[in-house]
């Protein structure tokens, strides 16, 4: 038995698999809002509710892990393997990066289960990145061995934001106003596309109608923006998912460049799959596809999201059972 979990900012989610000839199939699967349990054990206990029969655990969690130990990145959590381990009872458990998981199951999605924004050609033998938009942005990538393809994290969404025109300028200004520094997980993420949003409305003067500034008071501002962009009641929402999605293809054309990734780029986390209609319209591979003396390059190269919004426990559990297999 296999516990896999991917511990976020938003929201905690646990599952059992078991493995079934090549592949694995999964049992129990729960969700657990983060911000309302003081550590991930907690969750951890709740879940197993005294079960005894976990053999492997493996857990995705939001932040940079260092010797089996992670301090999360938007939760006041720290989390280690061996505390994992003991929780579950278990042999072995690994601790990873949240994105890690996710980019380690991407060799094991069902093709139904992406989408393809760009149908390139992919280098069987070329590097996969990974980037995913959510309560933060992470970014991961895989690459080819005899072994199959092996994840690798990185914390590459708290990178420098880097504006392209006038208008980003000027969003690199409004930012640092408020935040000093600006990353690209200030603009790419949930909070990123609030942050966008409250750009279009102080910055340039876009207005709002009366309903959706009543929303956004009471609601989640990201949920509120991506529901009224798409239904194109607020022209402010939709500016704003324009220019997200345009920030979020010219962050996805840059990880492809650095990590030279002719294997394709796999966009993950809730958000792309949320605002796909917007991806699909044109300013996402725009952006990513405009990188000069590379613009072929970029055209050539696969752009998928995935659709599978419980795609890192996928990950994890494979993570899990390939580490048991090389440690053997």
């Amino acid at each position: 038995m296999i516990l896999a979990g991917d511990a976020g900012g938003t929201k905690t989610n646990l599952a059992l698999f078991r493995p079934e000839g090549a592949r694995l199939s999964c049992g129990d699967v729960r969700s657990y809002p983060s911000q309302e349990f003081p550590s991930f054990e907690s969750i951890l206990k709740e879940f197993l509710g005294g079960r005894k029969d976990v053999d492997l655990a493996c857990i995705g969690v939001a932040g940079p892990v260092r010797a089996g130990r992670s301090r999360l990145t938007n939760l006041p959590w720290v989390v280690e393997e061996e505390s994992i381990r003991h929780a579950c009872d278990a042999r072995r458990g690994f601790l990873i990066n949240d994105l890690q998981a996710t980019a380690f199951a991407v060799p094991f999605l069902a093709p139904e289960r992406l989408a393809v924004l760009q149908e390139g050609r992919a280098d069987p033998e070329g590097t996969v990145a990974v980037v995913a938009a959510g309560t933060g942005l992470g970014v991961a990538f895989l690459v080819p061995s005899s072994r199959g393809y092996l994840p690798f994290a990185s914390e590459g969404g708290h990178a420098d934001f880097a504006p392209r025109n006038e208008r980003e300028a000027g969003l690199m200004e409004f930012l640092r106003s408020r935040f000093g520094r600006v990353s690209a997980e200030r603009v790419v993420s949930g909070p990123g596309l609030h942050a966008l949003y409250s750009f279009l409305r102080e910055a340039e003067g876009i207005a709002e109608v009366p309903e959706v500034d009543a929303l956004l008071s009471r609601e989640d501002p990201p949920r509120v923006i991506v529901s009224e962009g798409l239904s194109v009641r607020s022209s402010a929402c939709r500016e704003a998912l324009r220019l997200f999605a345009s920030l979020y293809g010219a962050l996805a054309g840059n990880l492809v460049l650095q990590f030279f990734a002719t294997g394709g780029i796999v966009l993950g986390g809730g958000i792309a799959p949320a605002i796909l209609p917007v991806l699909s319209e044109g300013a996402f591979l725009d952006a990513f596809r405009a990188k000069g003396r590379f613009r072929e390059f970029l055209s050539g190269v696969p752009v998928k999201v995935i659709l599978d919004d419980k795609a890192a426990l996928l990950g994890a559990a494979h993570y899990a059972l390939a580490r048991e297999g090389m440690e053997r």
